[in-house]
């Protein structure tokens, strides 16, 4: 079983007990009422999903019920790191991204 950090809780717990909510880190535009078609469909449905290293909100949702952030491989599924809502996005080394990558074919 994958078990998450809950930055507030401070526990690692099941993945059962959390819920993803999509890409972290996307700015509201400052008044949305002037915006374009184009700059409202990319702000409410047009997201990166690329594959490697991802930036995501999960939401505790069978514990504390908080939003927090975590940076996540999403071939492996493994995470790097989870931090607090609100927090800046934390800079990834090349260590840490190491640890998280999938085997290479061929490789058990």
């Amino acid at each position: 079983m994958l078990l998450i950090h809950c930055p507030y809780c401070k526990e690692d717990r099941p993945e059962l007990e959390f819920h993803g909510a999509g890409e972290a880190h996307i700015a509201r535009p400052e008044n949305i009422a002037d915006i374009s078609d184009a700059e409202f469909e990319k702000f409410f449905f047009i997201r990166e999903n690329q594959k490697g290293l991802v930036f995501e909100r999960w939401r505790h949702l069978n514990g504390c019920g908080r939003f927090f952030n975590a940076a996540r491989h999403s071939v492996s599924d493994k995470f790097i790191c989870t931090y607090k809502a609100g927090e800046a996005k934390p800079e990834i080394t090349e260590e840490q991204l190491a640890s998280v990558l999938p085997p290479a074919r061929g490789d058990k």
